[in-house]
């Protein structure tokens, strides 16, 4: 069933912002729907529509766009040249892939709903949707998302459950604005360590994953609804272990020194610094002769740029604080999600990986790390 031109000429004539035409059976949509410049908002959903004319590019003031439940099998170029798009249904199609050409041209765009298509990848294109603050993907068919999508730095709403993801993009924590995170019915072994870089995120639901443990930094978050239902997640079962001795590599222990001293050289700046010549009584000076060779440390490295993004990659030993490089022992604590992350839901008593900088670390008393043993 194509649309009546005659009906077409009569909308023409009210030279309406908004057009209804959501469950009409419809097959095709008339190139005379290129006629309506002043249309903002156009619903097509539930019709029967394979394709769309050329003729949409002249809709140039259009707004929101809902094509959802359709049989289109891929995004017609015309969408390209709607550079005024905020809001995108394309939810219910057959589609299984973005075309580079169309996300170029919708700059404008801050919603976008695929949800229930037939994509297996995302382009890396995604991140040409500067504006995007809403992105559904659920119900697909992903092994992965692209490292582009974390680009979009005002993205605050991500959907991505049911679909075949293993893993999450490790650079997730630049999505700094992320305030939701959907991820559940998926095959997540393991989240990110960048997650904990999201300090907007107020959301996260990773239920019927394959996950064992939760990321270093997910207790400094502020969560208000944690969902984790159906995952193997580590047991609070203590038993006895057989601890080595590390043997660290001499690259880990250059690395462990440097820092350390770096460390005392930024805590006596913060001591000493403010201070007049002649408040520093003679007990100092011997703490002033030192900083020298910690000031001489600082300025040496800025010209071996590969040492220092080494060192900019160490983590901190959860019990000392001391930093590390690459050697370290994996623990875990255990947390109660309502009482200690203060989430409004009740997920129960949460493992949260633990990173320990050494084995005397690991056996001074009065901590509540564990050592982690899988079956």
């Amino acid at each position: 069933m194509v649309m009546g031109d005659t009906l077409l000429l009569r909308v023409i004539k009210g030279n309406p912002k908004c057009l209804n035409l959501s469950s009409k059976n419809l097959s095709k949509i008339s190139t005379l729907i290129g006629r309506l410049e002043c249309l903002t908002v156009l619903q097509l959903k539930n019709n029967k529509i394979k394709d769309l004319p050329v003729e949409l590019s002249s809709l140039t003031k259009l707004i929101v766009l809902n094509i959802g439940n359709n049989l289109l099998e891929e995004i017609p170029e015309s969408l390209g040249h709607l550079h005024s798009l905020e809001t995108l249904h394309l939810f219910g199609n057959r589609i299984q892939k973005l075309p580079n050409k169309v996300l170029g041209g919708l700059r404008s765009l801050t919603f976008l709903n695929l949800n229930n298509n037939g994509l297996r990848t995302i382009t890396p294109s995604i991140n040409k949707l500067v504006n995007l603050q809403y992105l559904s993907l659920d119900g697909n068919s992903l092994t992965s998302l692209p490292s582009e999508l974390c680009a979009i730095s005002p993205l605050t709403e991500l959907h991505a459950a049911n679909n075949q993801l293993t893993a999450l993009p490790l650079e997730i924590g630049f999505l700094v604005n992320l305030t939701k995170l959907y991820v559940q019915k998926n095959k997540i072994r393991e989240l990110p360590e960048g997650i904990g870089k999201l300090y907007n995120l107020k959301v996260i639901d990773v239920a019927a994953n394959e996950l064992r443990i939760f990321p270093t930094e997910l207790n400094k978050l502020p969560l208000k609804e944690l969902y984790c239902e159906e995952n193997p997640l580590i047991d609070h079962v203590p038993i006895k272990s057989v601890q080595e001795e590390e043997v660290l590599t001499l690259k880990e222990i250059c690395a462990r020194f440097i820092m350390g001293e770096l460390k005392t050289s930024l805590r006596h700046d913060s001591k000493y610094g403010n201070k007049s010549q002649s408040a520093i009584n003679s007990s100092s000076c011997n703490a002033h002769i030192a900083s020298d060779r910690w000031s001489y440390l600082r300025i040496a490295i800025r010209h071996y740029p590969s040492v220092k993004e080494m060192l900019g990659q160490a983590s901190k030993c959860a019990f000392c604080n001391r930093s590390f490089l690459n050697t370290w022992l994996e623990c875990v604590t255990f947390v109660d999600a309502k009482k200690d992350l203060k989430t409004m839901n009740s997920p129960g008593r949460i493992p949260i990986r633990a990173l320990l900088c050494s084995y005397k670390c690991f056996n001074t008393p009065g901590h509540s790390f564990y050592g982690v043993a899988f079956p």
